[in-house]
């Protein structure tokens, strides 16, 4: 799943631990979703989309293989 984390997270200024920290997750989880080797949950995903007061769909894109 592609997604725009780490863009937001640099726009912010913060690290991958800051950004694990106001979500709740840890800083490898973080890492994780950025390089898109795990995806995340759905409360995982609505939390980080409160944060960046952006919709779901604004920070995740599924990739679709044609």
């Amino acid at each position: 799943m592609k997604n725009r984390l780490k863009v937001l997270r640099a726009e912010r200024d913060w690290t991958q631990a800051q950004l694990a920290n106001e979500l709740q997750v840890s800083r490898q989880t973080v890492n994780a979703i950025e390089k898109g080797k795990f995806d995340p949950s759905l409360p995982l995903a609505f939390k980080a989309a409160r944060l960046f007061d952006l919709t779901i769909e604004e920070i995740f894109q599924d990739e679709v293989v044609k």
